[in-house]
């Protein structure tokens, strides 16, 4: 099963708590953990955060560095944590506009994390689903979707064709794809809860889970009786 989450409701999760947006988002990292850590034993094979998208660089420049310097934070303490875990870590996204000690990080853990079988963990940074797919377009070099969806995965940086979205969830409360996923997402469950991305727990996570098993999934098809 591939779930994709887009963590949603950090800073007003710190704002109602008289605390600075960045307080959010390390407590948002804090969730990561939890629900990597728990992500196997759900039956979840990859998972796909939604952690920056191309259009946050348009935040305020102290939350975007305090965001990237949280990045490389995160990449640095949970590398080993993943290797024992058996968790293969790739980040996907532009790589142009990121800082160079942030992409050494990154390359650090991709490489570290490569034998990881347990769950492939993808994180989202300098991400836009429209970017990716104009991306794609120019380096597909057939016209079936098997050949377009490696052509995508190459734009993000992957050598391996971009995975399908079985169960896409988002936090916060708000209803929409924000430009995440578009292409991967066309036959994905959608589940929205009001949870701030920091109240998301494992058991937060199983209900998902549990509600996508209950879906009713045709493609398209009608079902057979």
């Amino acid at each position: 099963m591939h779930v994709a989450l887009i963590m949603d409701g950090n800073g007003r999760w710190a704002a109602a708590r008289g605390w600075p947006r960045l307080a959010g988002h390390r407590e948002g990292a804090k969730a990561v953990r939890r629900i990597v850590e728990a992500a196997p034993g759900l039956g979840i094979a990859t998972m796909t955060l939604y952690a920056f998208s191309s259009d946050n660089w348009g935040r305020p420049p102290r939350e975007v560095a305090g965001l990237m310097r949280l990045f490389r934070a995160y990449l640095a303490g949970e590398a080993q944590r993943c290797v024992e875990n058996g968790v293969r870590l790739r980040v996907i996204g532009r790589r142009d506009r990121l800082p160079e000690v942030l992409l050494r990080q990154m390359r650090a853990a991709e490489e570290a994390t490569a034998g990881g079988t347990r769950l492939t963990l993808r994180i989202a940074l300098d991400y836009s689903a429209r970017d990716a797919l104009m991306r794609a377009a120019a380096l597909a070099e057939g016209d079936s979707r098997e050949d377009f969806a490696l052509a995508l995965g190459r734009a993000m940086g992957e050598d391996e064709p971009a995975p399908d979205v079985d169960l896409l969830v988002r936090t916060g409360g708000e209803q929409r794809l924000s430009d995440f996923l578009l292409w991967e997402c066309a036959y994905a469950e959608l589940y929205f809860t009001p949870l701030a991305w920091p109240e998301f727990d494992p058991t937060a996570l199983g209900r998902a889970v549990e509600w996508f098993q209950g879906r009713e999934r045709r493609f398209g098809r009608l079902m057979s009786a």
